[in-house]
């Protein structure tokens, strides 16, 4: 319950994550798990563009080897080789990739990687433009990849929290204070933030306090659905954290 009164949503329990239904699942036709996987490809593809374009491919071959890529994945078995104690989806998916390029690099064969139909869809002209756009010249395929992991985890918990406060009708409150989400405590005017809400000074410290709080347990379930146990949550979390630190 929040301070207008309104409750908003908590995580969603580990053990219904969508990378765990997969891995439970990926010896068998479970229709669960197929959906589970097709909504993680769905996610999470932004990443394996990037790292097509930055290991030279132009934009149509990035383009046709996403999607050929996740075609083959949705259709076979490749999941029963994956291993459950390196079961991070991240992971899997990058390795699963890298062997997909070994193979298909050919962009004559760009029908056949496709299998003649979509097995999600791309937003490949927004993927150039943001590729184009990107700060990140000199990081190397794998290192792009996994920093562009970490950053559509942000992405998406930040919408999955503005989705939350707007459906509570406090779509204001969310805008004026998304901006403190990353600072320090030291660097948050409060007396400002107070008067933009028209609270007093403590109420502003408790609305930038719970705000911070519920985008911490987000970002950990988001990460919780990439993972295979509850235990690599915390592990996934320092690592991804250090990928956004770092060069």
């Amino acid at each position: 319950m929040n301070s207008s009164g309104t409750s908003i949503p908590a995580p969603n329990a580990f053990p219904h994550t969508r990378w765990s239904v997969v891995l439970a699942a990926r010896n068998g036709e479970a229709s669960e798990s197929a959906a589970a996987l097709e909504s993680l490809c769905q996610s999470y593809w932004y990443p394996l563009y990037a790292y097509a374009r930055r290991q030279g491919r132009s934009p149509q071959d990035a383009q046709d080897l996403t999607q050929g890529f996740f075609a083959l994945l949705l259709e076979k078995a490749y999941l029963n080789a994956v291993a459950r104690e390196k079961g991070r989806f991240r992971s899997f998916l990058l390795v699963a990739f890298k062997r997909f390029l070994a193979k298909e690099w050919d962009r004559d064969h760009a029908q056949k990687r496709g299998c003649g139909r979509a097995a999600i869809v791309l937003d490949t002209e927004f993927a150039e433009r943001r590729y184009l756009g990107e700060g990140t010249v000199g990081l190397p395929p794998d290192r792009l990849y996994e920093h562009r992991w970490a950053l559509t985890l942000l992405e998406r918990g930040l919408a999955r929290l503005r989705g939350e406060y707007n459906g509570a009708g406090r779509a204001a409150e969310f805008e004026l204070l998304k901006g403190w989400l990353a600072a320090s405590r030291g660097e948050i005017p409060y007396a400002q933030v107070a008067a933009a809400l028209g609270v007093s000074e403590g109420a502003a410290r408790v609305a930038v306090h719970r705000l911070r709080k519920r985008f911490r347990e987000i970002f950990r379930a988001e990460i919780a659905a990439t993972v295979a146990t509850g235990e690599e949550v915390d592990d996934e979390v320092r690592y991804l954290l250090g990928v956004l630190s770092g060069p």
